[in-house]
């Protein structure tokens, strides 16, 4: 089997597929050929930290990747703590594929390190093409809420002059399309891994997506008492000033632009999904849609991450593998970690020392299985634990907060439970779990 690896970047499950309010055709036609997870899970809810896990099968604490490189775009880098980790690509490399990456796979500073070499390019990829296009020279022309900042800033700009073809991930689609033709050619096994920049900050995308969805349509997100007040603060230590300052017609302008986002990465993806079948390798190919971590668009007072709240924790994820689940959907808990196990068992490879995830082999085989009866999410002193039910976090073990949700009665997490005296006997279970989780 060969491996296409999609990967966008800061993508929620606002997915059509997902009952969503974002269009997106071709991850829609992609879960039809395949297997939707409905509850998979971030390890942390920031880029570096989440791919570097995903892609060693690693959960954060191993890693030691615990944030976002400062002033060395390198470090944290997951060598530092482990030297001779082999990577998922990697994996593959030494099993005789021909492993490529387009784009964004490891951590990339978005938007100013687009065009620039990845982290981890020498081990992990024989091919390693870093596109870069017009979105990356019109910051300039972006607004955003901060002068001058726009990779952790809300910020967006509709294009009036470019088309598809001329933007960072429109040119990464179509290098990924030359190197699946040449893979074809060759007849050579392949792990392809395409990292798609949209929709992350600043959400740049050429105007016609933007006009699919009228500001004027776009609903703002209720707030509990508790986003109100902020309780626990540990909770909502993202929310910031100039995000809080934020006009309604703002809010609708940033929420159109993210969806708009959306879109136009969803026809880059099918694109790739075209050349797939039209070069007769989609019958050969296992390919695994994802995302880093989910995303805040105004709920719970937040944007953008981290937090540990369901949609922030909450990722897309889609696998279509030959002969397969077909056109299903799955409740079985997964974790981003579960990646590299099950792909690795899906292609007949022994991955080289300890992996953390479990394989999702046996639910791809019958949806109804599970592996896991949890779900693990960190961030910042932060842990939580989602299982069928509920969604429970402490900060600093409970000394800055606890949180617990009925995700079957309260989805949107508007009632935090967690002193409720009826619920003493979850807490406390819960808590074990996540006791047993930091000791790992």
């Amino acid at each position: 089997m060969n491996v296409l690896l999609i990967m966008a970047d800061d993508l929620n499950t606002d997915l059509a597929t997902y009952g969503g309010p974002a269009r997106s055709p071709s991850i829609d036609r992609l879960a039809r050929r395949g297997l939707r997870f409905d509850r998979a899970y971030t390890q942390y809810p920031v880029c570096n930290q989440s791919r570097s896990s995903m892609l060693t099968g690693r959960r954060p604490d191993a890693t030691g990747v615990l944030s976002n490189p400062g002033r060395n775009p390198m470090s944290p880098h997951f060598r530092e703590r482990l030297p001779d980790a082999v990577t998922l690509p990697q994996l593959f490399r030494t099993n005789g594929y021909v492993t490529a990456r387009v784009g964004k796979l490891f951590h990339y500073g978005v938007p100013l390190d687009i065009g620039t070499g990845g982290l981890d390019d020498h081990k992990s990829w024989d091919i390693a093409i870093n596109p870069r296009g017009r979105d990356r020279e019109l910051l300039d022309r972006v607004f955003t809420l901060v002068p001058g900042q726009f990779g952790g800033t809300v910020s967006w700009l509709a294009d009036d002059e470019g088309d598809d073809a001329q933007h960072t991930d429109g040119i990464g689609a179509a290098e990924a399309v030359r190197l699946l033709e040449r893979f074809g050619r060759e007849q050579r096994p392949f792990f392809l891994g395409v990292g798609f920049y949209r929709p992350h900050t600043p959400y740049v995308a050429p105007r016609r997506y933007f006009d699919e969805y009228p500001t004027a349509g776009i609903p703002l997100p209720a707030l509990s008492a508790d986003d109100r007040a902020r309780v626990p603060k540990a909770a909502y230590r993202r929310a910031n000033a100039e995000q809080d300052a934020m006009t309604d017609a703002q809010r609708r302008n940033a929420i159109q632009a993210y969806q708009a986002s959306i879109t136009f990465m969803d026809a880059q993806v099918g694109l790739v999904l075209d050349a797939l079948d039209r070069l007769g390798l989609a019958d050969s190919t296992i390919v695994v849609f994802t995302s880093d971590h989910g995303y805040h668009l105004g709920d719970h007072g937040l944007w953008q991450k981290p937090s540990l709240f369901e949609r922030n924790a909450r990722v897309p994820l889609v696998i279509a593998a030959p002969g397969k689940a077909r056109g299903a959907t799955t409740r079985a808990l997964a974790e981003l970690v579960d990646l590299y196990p099950t792909l690795a068992d899906l292609a007949g490879l022994t991955a080289p020392g300890p992996l953390d995830g479990q394989s999702l082999a046996p639910v791809i085989a019958s949806p109804t299985r599970e592996v896991r009866d949890a779900a693990f999410t960190q961030a910042y002193n932060g842990y939580a634990v989602r299982t069928d039910r509920w969604r429970y976090i402490e900060w600093a073990a409970g000394a800055e907060g606890r949180q617990l949700y009925d995700l079957a009665a309260d989805p949107a997490e508007t009632r935090n439970l967690a002193d409720e005296p009826a619920q003493a006997t979850v807490v406390a279970d819960l808590s074990a779990r996540l006791a047993a989780y930091r000791k790992q």
